[in-house]
């Protein structure tokens, strides 16, 4: 018996990084997923190495209302319900003064950090009402949120935004049994350690980045994982409006 046996569980960034590693844990946990990424090829080799029958690829771009129409119907489709929305789409700008990022990088980083919490919301919350089922999301923020440094400052602040739209919401619908909980990587494992740290990945940078973790290494996928398996089982289920911290420490140097 896996601890999220009867979940069907929306997962966004589900191409690669963190999306990838939570498809990987929570369908070895039992729960059928529905894997979304803007890149095809990658949410279909993400659910490709799922358990049979778990994991179901749908590519699609959630920054749109219609993607989270579609993503709702296929959730249906597919598995007939909805129990949680693990909303980890990411982007992040090169690190760089703060006067010198390009507006169109500020720009995307709302777009995709922040936008689909409303999308989300907008579209799911009314079907979980309707059906008077429970739900759940589980957002992505970071521990750059509560602890920014210079150079990632933009991205900080859409993070920033995803905490603040997490515990708002959380409040806004307790009532019906919707709960709302975010997570606070530390810099992960992912194609986006690159950008933050400057543009290239190399030991002389990695060094500087650990200098700040206590536990003295980047967050892997499986880490971000296995704080959204808890989340997103009946274990958590007395649990809203939290910024969970999954950051070797980092909030604590």
């Amino acid at each position: 018996m896996g601890r999220l046996d009867g979940k069907v569980i929306v997962v966004t960034g589900a191409g690669a990084g963190f999306g990838r590693g939570i498809v990987k844990k929570l369908t070895a946990e039992g729960a059928k997923v529905i894997a979304v990424d803007i890149h095809q090829a990658n949410v279909e080799e993400t659910a490709s190495a799922a358990p049979q029958g778990s994991c179901v690829a749908h590519a699609n771009d959630v920054t749109l209302e219609s993607s989270w129409r579609d993503i709702l119907e296929a959730s249906l489709k597919n598995f007939g319900k909805i129990d949680v929305v693990v909303n980890c789409a990411g982007v992040v700008h090169i690190a760089a003064p703060s006067t010198e990022v390009p507006e169109d990088q500020f720009d995307l980083m709302f777009k995709v950090n922040v936008k689909p919490i409303y999308l989300s919301t907008k579209v799911i919350v009314p079907y979980w009402k309707e059906q008077k089922l429970a739900g759940s999301f589980i957002n992505m923020s970071s521990i750059s949120e509560p602890r920014p440094r210079p150079f990632v400052v933009w991205y900080a602040a859409s993070k920033g935004a995803v905490t603040v739209a997490t515990r708002g919401l959380a409040a806004e619908y307790a009532a019906d049994n919707i709960r709302y909980n975010c997570i606070r990587p530390a810099v992960g494992e992912t194609a986006m350690l690159a950008k933050v740290v400057g543009g290239t990945d190399s030991p002389e940078a990695r060094k500087k980045i650990l200098g700040t973790i206590p536990l003295g290494r980047v967050c892997q996928p499986e880490d971000v994982a296995n704080m959204v398996t808890f989340l997103a089982s009946d274990e958590a289920n007395y649990l809203t409006g939290g910024a969970y911290n999954v950051d070797g420490g980092r909030d604590v140097s």
